[in-house]
């Protein structure tokens, strides 16, 4: 099997993976998110400023989430783009 074929399996694997990882992983937080929000509308003993502290604690946590997601699919499409050019390089050189 050609090397590129198996790394572009690896990566296209890998890809998944992650996805997959990174969407079960957001579901969990997106649902600890509703049980803070439900504490805090049930805690009247909570005074209004560490409400909203946990409120920015929990947008920073998403826009975190996010960010890393965006840095990761982002490498991924260099890691994609650089074996297409690999294989397009090959395919001219040998035309």
């Amino acid at each position: 099997m050609d090397q590129k074929i198996l790394f572009k399996q690896m990566i296209d694997f890998q890809k998944a993976t992650f996805d997959n990882s990174f969407k079960a992983m957001s579901t969990l937080q997106e649902q600890g998110e509703q049980m803070v929000s439900m504490f805090l509308e049930q805690a009247p003993w909570l005074p209004p400023e560490g409400k909203k502290a946990i409120a920015e604690w929990l947008g920073t946590y998403k826009k975190g989430r996010d960010s890393f997601k965006e840095t990761v699919e982002t490498n991924f499409s260099k890691v994609e783009a650089f074996f297409a050019n690999s294989e397009n390089k090959e395919e001219a050189e040998s035309d």
